[in-house]
């Protein structure tokens, strides 16, 4: 087992694995930008080394500053959480080379699932199900013109090393192919350095449902059931649950067989996820792999009680996989408390926690690394709090995560606090009718956030 495991990320996933790694006996090293000198990562980690100032690119995605990091501390591996370099081939290459455990996926299954159009055809040759489209990058505009008349409209133009929504453009006729294209690739390019792109049929308002699966070494791989992430605004995920309100046990049983066998085919070790679309018909398809612990991955630590960053460290230590095919008895919701303005176009909304009220009681779990007192920075994801709850039932637990937000309270900035809650009296979330455009006609209403003014 490992001796000392430096996390490569910062805020509430650093502190999530740092809790892990004490409870099984291993030292931890922080690492932070000037920015974060007084997030609670760094204190609560074993060792703190800062690794730059606070630009993403001169910090946390610096590689050779992290290495670095873990050679002066003799850190044996290396957790790089979400997000960052968690999906970088080249960083998990260079702890390879340098002697240091990357727990995370192989360099070759982050080429490999990382750029969509391989992913793509890589599961085709599994057999399991993916979207029509282009087999691989789209070569110009003209290719994409006759692939787009080849499986009809609409169509989706994605990048392939895209995420976060970005490189993506749905086109709904031949007329808004070309300038959809050409803005695709430009933005593309500015994020990612890649502007290729590729093509499937748009799926007319879908449920994005993921499948957490997790590998050995030894070739093995579990499924443990399924999030259903459907709730979004520009591709950005607001609120999970499992098991999904549209789930049957026969499409369950079905989703998780596919996800094993696409892991198992490409050999994968370690936790990640397995992401699909399905139409309202139950057809589901591929959509992509992530190779890396979700945001989301507490609501399915709850209804398995697992604890699944302990789970990527044994997997990565070369232990075998302790879990098995999961279809889950409890109910769990996670909320996204975001710094942001649900009222202002949900703009970001840095600054200083002046008072904070966290709730708590049975079956609710708060992952956060905010206290009042601290700061705000305004450089990275606006993601402050993960509120979780937990009940024998899904209404249990809508009625559960209505008191806890009720218990929320966050001031001197502004969060989407108010919008969790009104979300939760929805008529239609509550029935479980919602898709990925739920939040197209969504009417925000600013009297809740009267009641979160003041504590």
């Amino acid at each position: 087992m490992f001796k000392k495991i430096l996390i490569a990320n910062r805020g509430e996933i650093a502190m999530r694995v740092i809790r892990t790694a004490k409870e099984m006996g291993i030292k931890t090293v922080a690492v932070y930008s000037t920015a974060d000198r007084d997030s609670l990562h760094v204190r609560f980690a074993d060792e703190a080394v800062c690794i730059g100032p606070p630009a993403s690119s001169e910090s946390y995605l610096k590689i050779a500053n992290i290495i670095a990091a873990a050679e002066i501390t003799d850190a044996d591996a290396i957790h790089p959480g979400y997000g960052f370099l968690s999906e970088n081939a080249k960083f998990s290459k260079t702890c390879k080379d340098n002697g240091i455990k990357f727990i995370g996926a192989s360099p070759e299954h982050i080429d490999k699932m990382g750029d969509k159009a391989t992913a793509k055809a890589t599961m085709i040759q599994a057999g399991v199900p993916v979207v029509p489209g282009s087999e691989g990058i789209l070569k110009d505009y003209a290719d994409a013109k006759k692939i787009a008349k080849k499986i009809g409209y609409p169509v989706m133009i994605k990048a392939t090393a895209g995420g976060g929504g970005k490189g993506m453009r749905a086109v709904w006729s031949e007329k808004e192919l070309e300038k959809h294209f050409e803005s695709a690739v430009q933005e593309a390019t500015a994020a990612f350095g890649n502007g290729g792109m590729y093509m499937e049929k748009l799926i007319e308002e879908p449920r994005h449902i993921e499948i957490q699966i997790a590998g050995d070494s030894r070739g093995k791989a579990c499924h443990l059931s399924e999030r259903d992430c459907s709730v979004q605004r520009r591709h950005q995920k607001l609120v999970e649950e499992t098991p999904s309100p549209f789930m049957t046990p026969e499409l369950r049983e079905k989703m998780g067989d596919a996800a094993v066998k696409a892991a198992e085919f490409i050999g994968y070790e370690g936790v990640g996820t397995v992401e699909f679309l399905v139409d309202k018909n139950g057809d589901f398809y591929f959509m992509e792999m992530n190779t890396r612990i979700q945001v989301e991955h507490p609501i399915t630590e709850q209804v398995i009680d697992y604890d699944l960053i302990k789970e990527q460290i044994l997997l990565a230590a070369g232990q075998p996989i302790t879990g098995k095919n999961y279809f889950p008895k409890l109910h769990s919701i996670e909320c996204r408390i975001n710094a942001e303005d649900p009222y202002n176009g949900f703009r970001p909304s840095p600054g200083m926690i002046t008072n904070i009220n966290i709730p708590g009681g049975h079956g609710v779990r708060v992952d956060t690394h905010v206290y009042a007192g601290y700061q705000i920075p305004p450089y990275y994801d606006s993601m402050i709090a993960k509120l979780i709850v937990t009940s024998q039932s899904r209404e249990e637990s809508l009625a559960k995560m209505k008191r806890a937000l009720d218990e929320f309270y966050i001031e001197g900035i502004k969060t989407t606090v108010p919008f969790h809650r009104q979300l939760m009296d929805d008529p239609e979330f509550q029935k479980g009718n919602y898709t990925t455009k739920f939040m197209e006609t969504f009417e925000l209403d600013p009297s809740y956030a009267d009641s979160f003014s003041e504590l």
